[in-house]
């Protein structure tokens, strides 16, 4: 299996587990322990936060739980490949958890594996090869996140085509910002008949110096405009080289 395909088949099985996670996030319950407090781990922390989150941040580094002690609910330095620590800490009475660990792939398999134990109901794990996420999905991890791939294959539709931005939601399906191309202006959309000629959808549009506002069948694009279209991957992709 290729990366590409093991991406696609990770995002189609985490699609499936949504409407579990949805249900966990909206019964009042939103705190989450992040085990790993290096790059990934510490951003994703930060945002949760954010959100309104309380987080608890663990990692064995002394040196970075102190540098994010100070924005994070709370904090501790600890082993959390030992079960009897997470326990101390309160940990299986959370709803949610991410394995943020990085480059110790064992430690990242010891701790998802005393999570999974502990019928955490979310169990999010970070990966750093495909090999390795194959692991914590064949432990039982409810999410497997590979950070590192996915933003390099978004990035790499960014260097090689026309797009300003590149999401992809699940199998073969995305949503791409791009300049309008010419084929698609001066006429109403609906007119333009993108979608039965080109296999894409024009749901925002954003004019220069304006904010993007929902797109219709009456809408008329302009040169310079920018546009989010979605569809199938292979044809988002083809009409963004028209630009």
């Amino acid at each position: 299996m290729t990366m590409g395909n093991y991406l696609h088949s990770l995002r189609q099985r985490r699609r499936k587990r949504l409407a579990h996670s949805y249900a966990q996030q909206h019964m009042g319950d939103q705190r989450v322990a992040v085990i790993g407090l290096g790059r990934f781990g510490s951003s994703l922390a930060r945002e949760l936060m954010r959100r309104g989150w309380d987080v608890l941040g663990i990692d064995e580094s002394e040196r970075l739980v102190q540098r994010n002690s100070d924005f994070l609910t709370h904090s501790a330095v600890a082993d959390c490949t030992d079960q009897e620590v997470l326990r101390q800490l309160g940990v299986p009475d959370f709803a949610s958890a991410v394995v943020a660990i990085g480059s110790d792939v064992e430690a990242s398999i010891l701790v998802t594996t005393n999570l999974l134990e502990f019928d955490i109901p979310n169990v999010w794990a970070k990966a750093i090869s495909r090999q390795h996420g194959q692991i914590l999905e064949r432990l039982g991890a409810h999410h497997v996140v590979l950070p590192e791939h996915e933003m390099g294959e978004r990035v790499a539709h960014l260097v090689t085509g026309r797009m300003l931005d590149f999401i992809e939601f699940d199998d073969d399906y995305a949503l791409v910002k791009t300049v309008a191309p010419e084929i698609a202006t001066g006429v109403p959309l609906g007119v333009s008949a993108v979608r039965s000629k080109f296999g894409v959808t024009v749901v925002g549009i954003k004019r220069p110096g304006q904010d993007f506002t929902y797109a219709t069948a009456e809408t008329v694009i302009e040169q310079g405009d920018v546009i989010v279209v979605t569809g199938k991957t292979a044809a988002v992709e083809a009409f963004a080289e028209l630009s």
